[in-house]
Order: C-alpha cells, then sequence, then structure tokens
C-alpha cells in the first residue's frame, strides 16, 4: 500500500526494523520478529506487543519502503506491505518506473519532491476506488489494512470505523483494535505472544447494552450466541455504543425483518455506509421523532439561537433545526418550548441590521418568529429565500420590540381549503364530519355541571391560542401538556390530534390522496379486505355510530384505503379499534391520515405479521418495571405475565381495556407525548395496583385484580351521553370498589414517571429489538428441529449445529450482494421450513464442507445431483429438511441407503451430463455453469413422471395460502411409504459409466485404495458378464437385431433409450449400437459380495469433528470465493 510520504529518522528505526534490500534511493525494511523462527526471541515480543498497542503504520504492516538522498539523514516512508509478495511489487515498480528518472534531477531536493508528488498521484488515483472516505483518509487506509490482514474478510466487507479499547478475557484486559463494519465486529490483540482475534457477526447479536460495576467504570456488554463479551476504556463510549447500536440493528432488520427493511432505501446497498452518514441518520430520526415529522425529512443543519417568546416577553435559548421542508425549534433553558414551522406557510423571511443577528421568519396568519444571536445568518437568510421562494415582506423596525400578533379566530385556513379538492371528487362517499358531531351534537340549551366544564376546557385551550398561535406553527409549551392532562375538549379533539401527530402535515403535503386511494381501492377483494369485513362489526359495538351504517362505511373505507397504500402491513387486528375512535372525532380523510400516522411512524412495526413493534415495547416497559417497580419484579416469578397483560394496552392505546370515555383521553396523551405517554400510564396503573398484585398468589388473581381496576376507571368530566359512556353504570353496581378518574391516574403518571426521557426509551427499542427478533428467530429454529429430527437419525445437537451453518452461508450471500434473489424469497409469515431455502451456489459450498464425499474430483458435479435431487418441486430451492435428510444418509445411512443414494444421482432427475466449458479448471464448475445446470429439467421415467402429478405442491407467498392444498401436502408426507428398491429406474450405459467413475474418485486417498479399485473393478467385469448372458438368452438369434430398440420383460437387463436430451453422443451410432442398463437390485447384490467396498461404506465418521471443521472453514471458504 503506498503511504502518503512522512519523515522517519533512521537511526531510532534500525532498532525495530531489519534492512532486506537498498539502492542509492530506497531502502525495503523488514520489521524486527516478523518471519524468523521463534517469532525474534524477546525482542520480536516487545515489537509485536508494541504494534498492537500503538496506533502507528509498524502495527499494520511488517515491511515497508523508505526513500532516501544520498548524504542525507532523512528518509521518507512511501510504501508498506502485508507480505513479502506485497512490498515486493512496489519494489519493482520503483525500479522499473523512477529509478531510471531520478538521474536526470540535479539536487536531492528535486529527487525527493518528484518522488513525493508521484506518491501522492498513485494514493489519488487508489483513492478513486478506495472505500476509504472517512475524515483522515491516510489514518483509515492503514486501519483497513490491517482489518483485511487480521481478519482475512471479502474484500466487500465495508469498515466503517474503529477504536481503540480493551477487551476483558475473565479478568484481564486486552488492550488492542475493534474494528465496525457492516456486517461484523471484530477485535484484534498482540500482547506478549497472545493474540487474540474475535469476529462476532451483528445478526448473532441477542443484547447490546452499556454496563458499569466495580471493577468495570464503564463498559459496553455484547451477548452472541449465549456467550458475553465485555469492551472498556473507549475514549467516547457514547459514540461508540451508538454506532454499533445501529450497525446492530441495521443487520437485524436486513436479515430478519425484510418488511420493514424494503422501505428503508438508505440502507439498501451496504458499501454506501459510514461513520458519518450513520451519525447523521440518528439524528435525523431523532428529530424527525421529536417534531413528528415524515420519515422522508432529513436534518440539514443545526443552529444554536434564541427564540422571542412574545406572551412571555422574554429570549429562550435552544436549537434551530432545518431540514427539506421545515425550520423547527426546540428550547433548551427548560422551558419546554418548541415551534415547527412548515416552509409552506412562510411568507416572508428578513434579517436585521443590527448586531442581534437576527433572522424574521412571518407566516400565514398574521405571525413572525424572531431568531437571534444565529450564526451565519446572513447566508442562512439567503438559503431560506431559496428554498421557499419567499419574496422580501415589510421591513421590521428592530430598533423596538417586535410586535408579534396571532390570529386566534380558528385553524388554518389554507388547511381547510386543500381539503376541499377531496372532499368534492369524493363528496358522495366520504364524510366530511367527524362521527361524534353527528351522533352526538352538542346541545346548548341544555347545559349541564358536564357542559360547563366541557366549556371552561374550550375557553383554556381559546386563551393559549390566542396567546401561543393556533395551527401547526403555535408554540407548543408547558402549559399546553398540562392542557392535554386535563383532556382535550370535544370540539377540539380531532384538530389537536392531527397538529400534534403530525398528521397534518402529511395531509397538507397530498390533497387529494385519500379520495385517489378510496375509489382505487373500491371492489378489490383480497385476504385483508376479508379480515376488515369480519371486523367491521366488531369496533365499538355499543356506540351508535357504528350501528348505523354511515359508521361502517367510513370505516371500511378509511381501513381499506391504508390497506391498499400500505399491502405489506395490510389490516392487523386492532387497527379497527383505533380507527374507529379516531372516526368519531375526526373527519374520514384526517383519521386516514392519523392512522398512517400510527401505524408508520408513532407505534413502528406494530402493525404487521409478527407485531415486533408491540413485543418490542413490551420488552422495553418489563424493563422500566425493573427499574421503578423492583418489589413487584421480585414478587412475580415470571415477567413474561406482564407482556401478556399488557400487549391489549399497546395495541389499542388502552382504548380496549379502559371505557371509551377514559380511553380518548389516554389517547389525547399518546398524540402528544408518543409511546412515553402509554409506558408511564402503565407504570402508574401497576403502581396504583402494587398492593394488591403483591397479595395475588397466581396470574389468574392478578389479570382479575387488574379487570376490576380497569371497570371502575371514570371519567367524570365526560360530557358524553350516559348511553354511550361504557364506565357510568359500572360504578353503581360495585360501589364497594373506590373509582379512579382517568385524569387523575395521567396526571399521576406524570408526575412519577414524567422524568423518563425520549432518548432513553429509543436506546431500549434498540436494544430490545435484538432480543425480541432473536428470540422469535430462536421459535422458529426449535420448530425446524422438531419436524425435522422426527425424519433423521442427527442427534438433536448436531441438528442444532447444521441448522446454524445452514443458515450462516444463507446470510453470507445476503452480506456482500444488496440484491440477492433468494433474499427476496425470505418471508416470516410462510411456515417455518420455507422461511430459509437455499439454492445451488449455497449448497455446493455447504456439500465441500459438510460432506464426507466432498474429497471426490467430481464433487462439484456430485453436489449439482444432490441438488437437483432434493429440489422436488423444481423452484432452485431446497429447505433445511431437505438438505438435511442428504447429509444424514451421507453420514448415518446403512449401506444399502448410501449406495441408493448415489444411484439416484446418477439416474434422471438427478443426473445431467456435466461439462465445464473451461477445460483447464476440469470437473470444476462456475458459478455461472452450477446455477444453469441446476435449472435445467430433464425427462424422468414415466412412473415418475405420474408421482410428481400428484403432488399438488402449493405456491408460496403470493396471494391467498391455500390451505387444501397444504393439508393434502402434509397428508401425503404422513402416508408416505418406504420408496421400494425395486420401484427405482433401471440406470443406462451412459450413467453406469459415470458412477464407476464417481466410485474411483471415493476411493482416491483411502487407507484401503488399492484393494477398493480391485472390488471395483471385479464388481463392474461381473456386471457385464451378467449383461451380456442376459443379452443373449433375450436374442438368440442375433443380438445385434433383436435389442436394436426393444424393452425386455422385467427381472433382466434391457435396452432403454438415454433418457437425457444432453447426451452428446450420435442418435444414428445409438440405433447400430445396442444400449444395456442395470437394476438397483443387480448393482448392489454385486457391490454386497466384496467386504473392502462394504466397510468403506458403513466405516462411522466424526459427525462431530466435520461440522467443527465446518464451523471454522465457513468464512474462509466464502473469502477464497
Amino acid at each position: 500500500m503506498w503511504l502518503t510520504p512522512e519523515e522517519v529518522l533512521l537511526k531510532n528505526a534500525l532498532k525495530l526494523w531489519l534492512m532486506e534490500r537498498s539502492n542509492d534511493y530506497f531502502v525495503l525494511q523488514r520489521r524486527r520478529g516478523y518471519g524468523e523462527e521463534g517469532g525474534g526471541g524477546l525482542t520480536g515480543l516487545l515489537v509485536g506487543t508494541l504494534d498492537s498497542v500503538l496506533d502507528s503504520t509498524a502495527k499494520v504492516a511488517p515491511f515497508r519502503i523508505l526513500h532516501q538522498t544520498p548524504d542525507s539523514q532523512v528518509y521518507w516512508s512511501i510504501a508498506c506491505g502485508a507480505n513479502r509478495e506485497e512490498i515486493t511489487k512496489h519494489w519493482d515498480w520503483l525500479e522499473q518506473n523512477i529509478m531510471k528518472t531520478l538521474t536526470v534531477f540535479d539536487s536531492n531536493e528535486d529527487i525527493t519532491n518528484f518522488v513525493q508528488g508521484k506518491i501522492r498521484g498513485l494514493i489519488a488515483e487508489e483513492g478513486k476506488h478506495s472505500f476509504a472516505k472517512e475524515d483522515d483518509p491516510e489514518k483509515f487506509r492503514e486501519a483497513l489494512l490491517k482489518f483485511e490482514k487480521c481478519f482475512g474478510l471479502p474484500e466487500q466487507e465495508k469498515l466503517v470505523t474503529y477504536y481503540s479499547c480493551s477487551y476483558w478475557k475473565g479478568r484481564v484486559p486486552c488492550q488492542g483494535w475493534l474494528y465496525l463494519s457492516t456486517n461484523f465486529l471484530s477485535f484484534y490483540s498482540f500482547l506478549l505472544g497472545s493474540e487474540i482475534k474475535l469476529i462476532i457477526s451483528w445478526d448473532e447479536v441477542s443484547k447490546l447494552e452499556k454496563t458499569s460495576n466495580v471493577i468495570l467504570t464503564e463498559s459496553i456488554h455484547l451477548c452472541s450466541q449465549g456467550e458475553n463479551h465485555y469492551f472498556s476504556m473507549f475514549l467516547h463510549i457514547n459514540q461508540t455504543y451508538l454506532l454499533m447500536e445501529q450497525l446492530a440493528n441495521y443487520a437485524i432488520r436486513r436479515l430478519f425483518d425484510k418488511e420493514t427493511f424494503d422501505n428503508d432505501p438508505f440502507l439498501d446497498d451496504p458499501l454506501q455506509i459510514t461513520k458519518r452518514g450513520l451519525e447523521n441518520r440518528a439524528h435525523s430520526e431523532q428529530f424527525n421523532a421529536f417534531f413528528r415529522l415524515p420519515k422522508e425529512e432529513t436534518l440539514k443543519e443545526v443552529h444554536e439561537c434564541l427564540l422571542w417568546i412574545p406572551f412571555s416577553h422574554f429570549n429562550t435559548h435552544g436549537k434551530m433545526c432545518i431540514s427539506e421542508n421545515y425550520i423547527c425549534f426546540a428550547s433548551q433553558d427548560g422551558s419546554l418550548c418548541s415551534v415547527i414551522i412548515p416552509l409552506r406557510e412562510v411568507l416572508g423571511i428578513e434579517k436585521t441590521n443590527d448586531s442581534s443577528k437576527s433572522v424574521i421568519i412571518s407566516i400565514k396568519g398574521k405571525t413572525a418568529f424572531r431568531f437571534s444571536e444565529v450564526k451565519d445568518f446572513e447566508q442562512l437568510v439567503g438559503k431560506f429565500k431559496f428554498k421557499c421562494g419567499a419574496a422580501s415582506t415589510q421591513h421590521y423596525d428592530i430598533s423596538t420590540e417586535v410586535a408579534i400578533g396571532f390570529d386566534s379566530t380558528g385553524p388554518s385556513d389554507n388547511l381547510e381549503a386543500r381539503s376541499v379538492t377531496c372532499q368534492k371528487e369524493c363528496s358522495k362517499t366520504v364524510n366530511t364530519e367527524a362521527l361524534m358531531r353527528v351522533f352526538h351534537p352538542q346541545n346548548l340549551e341544555t347545559l349541564n355541571s358536564k357542559m360547563l366544564k366541557e366549556k371552561m376546557k374550550e375557553q383554556s385551550w381559546n386563551i393559549l391560542f390566542a396567546e401561543c398561535g393556533r395551527g401547526v406553527s403555535m408554540f407548543r409549551t408547558k402549559r399546553t401538556q398540562d392542557l392535554v392532562v386535563r383532556g382535550i375538549p370535544e370540539t377540539l379533539r380531532g384538530e389537536l390530534w392531527m397538529l400534534f401527530s403530525g398528521a397534518v402535515n402529511d395531509m397538507a403535503t397530498n390533497p387529494g390522496y385519500y379520495a385517489e386511494v378510496v375509489e382505487q381501492s373500491l371492489g378489490t377483494c383480497n385476504l385483508a379486505t376479508e379480515e376488515i369485513e369480519r371486523d367491521l362489526r366488531r369496533s365499538l359495538p355499543e356506540h351508535p355510530a357504528f350501528q348505523s351504517d354511515t359508521g361502517i362505511s367510513a370505516l371500511r373505507r378509511v381501513l381499506t384505503a391504508y390497506a391498499f397504500r400500505n399491502p405489506k402491513i395490510g389490516y392487523c387486528q386492532a387497527m379497527n379499534i383505533l380507527t374507529s375512535v379516531l372516526l368519531l372525532y375526526a373527519k374520514e380523510e384526517e383519521a386516514f391520515w392519523l392512522l398512517v400516522a400510527v401505524c408508520e411512524r408513532m407505534l413502528p412495526d406494530y402493525f404487521n405479521r409478527r407485531i415486533i413493534g408491540a413485543l418490542v415495547d413490551q420488552a422495553v416497559f418489563e424493563e422500566l418495571i425493573r427499574d421503578h417497580l423492583p418489589q413487584l419484579t421480585e414478587h412475580m416469578t415470571d415477567m413474561t405475565f406482564f407482556s401478556s397483560v399488557s400487549l391489549s394496552w399497546f395495541l389499542t392505546l388502552f382504548i380496549s381495556v379502559l371505557p371509551i370515555e377514559s380511553a380518548v383521553n389516554v389517547v389525547d396523551c399518546f398524540f402528544y407525548d408518543g409511546i412515553k405517554a402509554i409506558l408511564q400510564l402503565g407504570l402508574a396503573i401497576l403502581d396504583y395496583n402494587l398492593d394488591k398484585l403483591l397479595a395475588c398468589k397466581d396470574d389468574a388473581e392478578a389479570m382479575t385484580a387488574l379487570n376490576r381496576f380497569f371497570d371502575n376507571v371514570t371519567n367524570k368530566d365526560s360530557p358524553l351521553p350516559s348511553s354511550v359512556q361504557q364506565g357510568s353504570n359500572v360504578h353503581d353496581e360495585k360501589s364497594s370498589h373506590i373509582s379512579v378518574d382517568i385524569t387523575d391516574l395521567i396526571r399521576e403518571s406524570n408526575e412519577k414517571y414524567g422524568n423518563i426521557r425520549y432518548e432513553d426509551i429509543h436506546s431500549m427499542r434498540c436494544g430490545n429489538r435484538l432480543y425480541v427478533i432473536q428470540t422469535l428467530e430462536g421459535t422458529t429454529k426449535q420448530n425446524v428441529l422438531r419436524v425435522v429430527s422426527q425424519d433423521v437419525k442427527l442427534r438433536l445437537h448436531e441438528l442444532d449445529e447444521l441448522y446454524v451453518i445452514f443458515k450462516k452461508e444463507l446470510f453470507f450471500s445476503y452480506y456482500w450482494c444488496s440484491n440477492y434473489p433468494v433474499l427476496k424469497h425470505h418471508d416470516p409469515s410462510l411456515p417455518y421450513l420455507e422461511q430459509y431455502q437455499i439454492d445451488c451456489q449455497q449448497f455446493r459450498v455447504l456439500y465441500h464442507l459438510l460432506s464426507p464425499w466432498a474429497h471426490s474430483a467430481n464433487r462439484d458435479s456430485l453436489a449439482l445431483w444432490t441438488f437437483r435431487l432434493l429440489d422436488e418441486n423444481s423452484d432452485c430451492l431446497i429447505n433445511f429438511k431437505e438438505f438435511s435428510s442428504a447429509i444424514d444418509i451421507m453420514y448415518n445411512g446403512s449401506f444399502t441407503e448410501k449406495l441408493k443414494l448415489l444411484f439416484k444421482l446418477h439416474i434422471p432427475p438427478a443426473y445431467i451430463d456435466v461439462k465445464s466449458q473451461d477445460p483447464s479448471k476440469g470437473d470444476e464448475l462456475s458459478k455461472e455453469e452450477l446455477l444453469h445446470f441446476s435449472q435445467l429439467h430433464v425427462s424422468m421415467p414415466a412412473n415418475e413422471k405420474e408421482a410428481k402429478s400428484v403432488r399438488n405442491i402449493p405456491e408460496k407467498g403470493k396471494g391467498k395460502v391455500d390451505i387444501q392444498a397444504y393439508l393434502s401436502q402434509w397428508q401425503d408426507e404422513l402416508f408416505k411409504k418406504e420408496e421400494n428398491i425395486k420401484d427405482l429406474p433401471r440406470m443406462n450405459q451412459s450413467q453406469f459409466s459415470q458412477f464407476s467413475k464417481t466410485l474411483y474418485n471415493l476411493f482416491h486417498g483411502d487407507p484401503e485404495e488399492e484393494s477398493l479399485y480391485q472390488a471395483i473393478a471385479v464388481v463392474t467385469s461381473l456386471l457385464l458378464r451378467m449383461e451380456e448372458v442376459g443379452r443373449k438368452l433375450h436374442s438368440p438369434v442375433s443380438s445385434a437385431k433383436g435389442c436394436s430398440s426393444t424393452v425386455c420383460a422385467s427381472g433382466g437387463p434391457s435396452t432403454v433409450k438415454t433418457e437425457s436430451h444432453l447426451e452428446e453422443k450420435d442418435p444414428s451410432s445409438l440405433k447400430k449400437e445396442p444400449q444395456w442398463s442395470f437394476a438397483f437390485e443387480q448393482i448392489l447384490a454385486s457391490l454386497l459380495n466384496e467386504p473392502a467396498l462394504v466397510r468403506f461404506f458403513e466405516k462411522p465418521i466424526d459427525v462431530k469433528a466435520k461440522v467443527e471443521n465446518a464451523k471454522t472453514s465457513q468464512l474462509r471458504s466464502r473469502t477464497r470465493m
């Protein structure tokens, strides 16, 4: 590797380096201790340790080239190499291309300048194709070289970053280097002759957390395949942990959670992932989550500044965050003030002329925002004007206080105008009023105490709107949160849900979208629409709105439209309950966008086939219970109780367990605070019932106590009529139980658990996502092993290790090929056996690693034929059950079973005539040739064709699942009889010839090689004599004429036509020369007469040793390929 020229003092360097070659201008040196017997003694050990611990060029490569000029003590390092071959190439290039040129220069200074310029040019040329795009390319190139040298991973493996740290081996810290790449965490240390090399793939990580104890002040704990690893002494542990967390979750999503991965174009190409890119992505995700912006927004700039708060008459300090379409502000001085300004609302942008460095942004609704002490404010104003195309507005007199007025008459007129388009297009079908206004209009003439309280709430919000503004750009403060906790008034609920959830932005930027989707989805019929129809009448059935066709039709349209928009989710149970509540308070189009906000942003991955998001948040909830209610965790023997209880809490936002009049207050808080509100309320409920739960003896008793509590939660201020309220009558009947007001419960949850931070929840979500998905994968594995173990002789632990190797080989294909076709077949909703399947290329790699017959010269052909035999449905993929059945016969099969497998490999449909296009490779096949031959279909004997036509294997992953076809297939497998050897087709001349060659190849290298060769020669000549005698018996007149193309009676040898359409013999010669064939019984009987052959096939094979060797060499074999 060429290095940027750097000065080296040779006087000090001679202690660590030995000179190997030199001339007038260059010196080639070798690191002391490298390549010497015994490692160069004590000096070599010390040098090796120094290289590992220090961050220097020396630690990277044991060879280097220095540039020198005569009579100078200063040398320049210009190249280094990991091995002698690499450094020799550099040396030869210098001698051939540089040495002759240097003689023309007059001064040493000119020579040095020329060499330095040439080397820098070479580095720049290399950099065009290099992955090193970090802040310090030179240092990163050195690290990349050591990473490649130490771990031998394929060159496509992208190094993201590296850190100096300590790895704890027992109680001993080992100082070394941690390398984070797209698919692996790698660690290398060399201390006093002791080398530690660790490679962990991210998809194996089940736990990742920051920990601290007495010995380790702060460390990163990682759990992989049941083993714990600890890393400490980082310079920036938080930054390191964040990157590890991102890389682990990226791998998990790419390999196990394809549903969400497909929606993320950033992760499509692993080679494009960089440290800076990951950091920017993390900041953008936090930005979008905090301000509830569309997922497509990317954080571009952050500026510290002051924002003038007109109603408080002071400047609050915070950060201005800028994306493509939004300017946002969040305070950092404890005032909890935030503002969102969509660029679509901006009318004008001005800068001030004084020293305050102020930017004034005017928006629709007669509102202006003043940001002061903004760094580079002049450039920022220019960017804003360019983005929104805003013309300069009136000049502000900045010498006096900026007067800012708010239009508090109602929500943004612009939003109303935009929705008109949708309403006109779909006015006949889409409801333009919230169902609550239609079915429960407020009667101002009959004002009771509850209605008066409701009016007081409305007045409080109107006062807030007058001060803080109304609509998407209103100031959000602690006062806003207090009003939300008290409960949003019925008339404002839909508007404020849209505002706090960010759905208002989605609807404003997609005018008319809902009407189009409704029109396109009308009349569609699929699995999702069938499930929707089934659940329509179960959605708030006691509410009058959903006892009428108006409510049911609106619910149907919204759910069907969303299933059409997002077919990956389609429809999931609990969506109907949530949507029915949204329709009560929001217009139909607004309810649709609220559902989009919940499913795609606020509750990610909740509503998919495996409800991963809900399971993750349950795990977060359990973690919070352990932290805040330790006495409860000590009492409960099994934490899964909380998971079973809380699943409906998270999926329906408590709507399914609380009376509707109380549940809507919870939804208010959810749209304002996100999942934090649900977690806080869950903790408050458990805390309120703590004494009762501690007194419970079992889960059933605890469940009853919680259900009774929910029945007694009331909302004393709810203005809903008693016919709609679900909790009003319950309290009267069960007066012995104390009722709890939902407002008090929510307020208590905020007071006790309001200190839970969004950042902590996000981190816990990431950590628990690893655990949840690995748990689901563990369940898949156990189910697969349970099914497969019934049909093979391999022990359960052997099957377990085989499954790990099988799955790992599949993942290796995903690691370095972003558009690998098999990846598209991974679908967690499929039956367990079909979730992971390999193609012929992957099978060949596993065959080479695991098969006891892999030493054969024609092993590629054997792997191909075995794959074709196992691929019964001809989809060019095989599952683990099929794979393990072949491996099981090779290891544990009897003499007859092994011979039968070999026999079937040499007859159709498995057998195909294989010849490599490159004669120099011999029997080795390229990847393209292998995949081509695996896809070819060969004609089969009639009896097998009939058998296959009966077997109706259902198509996978397309449309509705054909349950009857699966049941039929299952029944066939249950009643499948042992294959009779008499049913096997006969083997013809060319097939028998290949069969004999295969046996010769298998025997090569065996201790009894000579006797085995003799035995197979005896068997072959015996079979040929038997065939000749049989032919004469059946054709006494003329064997040449009588056996031209007749099929003889069963029991003796017969003449058959070659089955393969790839047979290369001349057809005319086949007619002249009679073809002979053998039945399996004949070959079996002949081979049984040779003890050497029987011993060879019945010789026990050490499965454990073979599997262990496969595990250690699996990654190396991929590197070689």
